[in-house]
Parts: structure tokens; sequence; C-alpha cells
């Protein structure tokens, strides 16, 4: 395992986490990322969950980022403390802001590999994955969670595991207000049929107000986000920002203080398209980020002609921006 860092090598870097963008396999690549931050230059950005056997053993690059991503935490998911701690100093040498550890997945997949939300039931192999990666790094250590598992989902259950963990230092925790069903239920079941139950989280933080606690599940908009700062420390957010990319233009302005001009959905394209240009003279192909742009124009007139311009030609070898210019185009017809 490496050595623990000195303190010359702290990050200096302040996370606001007033707002973020919940981890989304398959959603919140680099690209997807990148685009977010254009719109938003406060909020906290995720990765996609990452495996440790896929940082050790996998042949990509499974830690590569754009450098205009920061702050950028990187969720790992793992129950080996010396392999998270292998991962976590891997990732810390890379310039990554925060080391988030996903005790929330419920799919099968993530269960065999015992991580992800089954760890609720082990708060002592929590701690200890915890402890080894703060070790080995000097900057955020925090865990995302859910309000509890199966039948173990009481109140006292999660306060319990809270206060197991945040004894060894972690004092961040993000919490997807929904138990989760280990058995029965597919991972898109259990986002939407467990209940939700934002005042135990609430009551979370009030037991435990020295914790930084944010909340996650079910929020659509920045007013119901303003209602959650009310009790709570922050707020994720995870599908209406990926299907709605142009609610985050709003939040640096709304939720963070800031007084710098809302850029429009056109402002979002120009300056978007030099990363997206990159990307194509690098040998990436259009549909690559288009996939994440469908949404820009939702509730707009003309959006559908949007999604489906891109939809229909993207994907097509030598695809260029002269697409996304003719579906802003078709929206006018």
């Amino acid at each position: 395992m490496s050595s623990i860092v000195t303190p010359s090598l702290a990050k200096l870097t302040k996370i606001n986490r007033t707002f973020s963008i919940a981890p989304m396999l398959d959603w919140t690549d680099r690209h997807y990322r990148y685009l977010a931050r254009v719109m938003s230059a406060e909020l906290l950005l995720y990765t996609e969950m990452v495996t440790t056997g896929a940082i050790i053993h996998g042949k990509g690059d499974y830690l590569g980022y754009n450098d205009e991503e920061n702050p950028l935490a990187l969720q790992l998911g793992g129950s080996n403390p010396h392999d998270l701690a292998r991962c976590a100093k891997l990732a810390f040498d890379r310039g990554y802001d925060e080391i988030n550890l996903n005790v929330g997945c419920p799919s099968d997949r993530v269960q065999s590999g015992r991580f992800g939300a089954c760890l609720m039931a082990e708060p002592k192999l929590v701690a200890e994955c915890v402890t080894a990666m703060k070790q080995v790094v000097d900057i955020p250590v925090t865990v995302k969670t859910r309000i509890g598992i199966d039948d173990q989902d009481s109140y006292e259950f999660l306060s319990e595991f809270v206060e197991t963990v945040s004894h060894v230092g972690c004092d961040t925790f993000i919490v997807h207000a929904r138990k989760a069903w280990l058995q029965g239920l597919s991972p898109k079941q259990n986002r939407e049929i467990p209940p939700l139950d934002y005042q135990r989280v609430y009551r979370l933080k009030k037991d435990h107000p020295s914790l930084n606690i944010s909340i996650n599940g079910g929020v659509k908009t920045l007013s119901e986000c303003r209602e959650h700062l009310l009790h709570l420390d922050g707020v994720m957010v995870g599908r209406e920002a990926y299907q709605n990319p142009y609610l985050l233009a709003e939040v640096d302005q709304q939720l963070c203080g800031s007084d710098k001009p809302v850029l429009s959905r056109d402002a979002v394209l120009e300056k978007f398209i030099p990363y997206i240009e990159k990307h194509l003279i690098s040998g990436g192909r259009l549909n690559h980020i288009t996939r994440h742009m469908t949404g820009m124009f939702q509730g707009e007139p003309g959006s559908r002609a949007w999604r489906r311009y891109i939809s229909e030609n993207a994907h097509k070898p030598g695809a260029g921006i002269e697409v996304i210019e003719q579906a802003r185009k078709m929206m006018t017809l």
C-alpha cells in the first residue's frame, strides 16, 4: 500500500456541496460532465461508479477526465480496504477532489461483489474501508448510502450506520432517501418503488449537526432544492439533471449566490462546440457526445425536432458539428 500522504501534498480545492450531480452508470461520463460544467462553475460532479477491479485489472483508463471538470469526485465500488486504498491513492495522484464510496447501489451484480447497498449491513467494514482510504489521501473520503435495506429500515439502523462510519473521520454523507430492496426489485425499480422519506434524512442532520449531509432522490426542480437546503447541507440530483440538463444553467445563481448572467441554451451550445470539435479531431464519434444533449431544449418549441434530428443523424459515419447546427435549425421550421 502507498505510504501516508504528507500535508504538503494536500489539495487546496474548496468543494461547494450545495448542489451535486449523482453518479449514474452510462450517463455521467466525461462528456456529460464537461457539458454540465459549461453551465455551472459551482456544482460538484461525480463520476460513474468505477469498481476497484476495473481500475486495478482493467485495460482501459478508468480514471481519465477533463481538467475543466474539477471539482470532481470519483465514486468507487468495492469492499476490500486494501484495494480501495490503492485506487483512492491513484485517484488522488490524478487530481481528483474527493473519493466517494458507493453504499447505495442495489443491483445483483454489485451484491455478488459484496459492495453497494448490501454494505449497509456491515458498517464496521465500511468504516475499515474509509479508514484505509483516508490513510493514503489528503482529500475528503465520503459515503453515498440509502436510508435502509430490506427489513433493516428503521431510523435507528440508519443512525447507527452513520455513527459507526463517522467515528473514523467520515464527515460527509449523501443519503438517497429511499431504502433498497436487495432482492426482488431491479435497480430501476429501486429508484422508483420504495417510498421517499425526506423527513428521515432531515432528522439525521438534526441529530448529527456536525456532519455534512446531502439528500438525493426524486428532486426535479431548483425550487425543491431550496426547500431541502433549509434542512440540509446539500442536494444531489440525478435523472432530472441528465434528462433536462439546462436545469443546471441557473444552479449558480439560484442556489450559490452567483451574480453572473445565466447562459442561454444557444450560448451553452456555443461554449460546448469547441469541446465536441476536439473530440471529433481525436477520432471520436459525434453520437458519443450528442446522446447527452437530446434534452437540452426540453419544454421549448421544436424540442421534438431537435431530438429526432440528432437521434437520426449523429450516429452516421463522418457526422460532425453540422448535425447539431441543422438540428437547431429544424426547431424553427
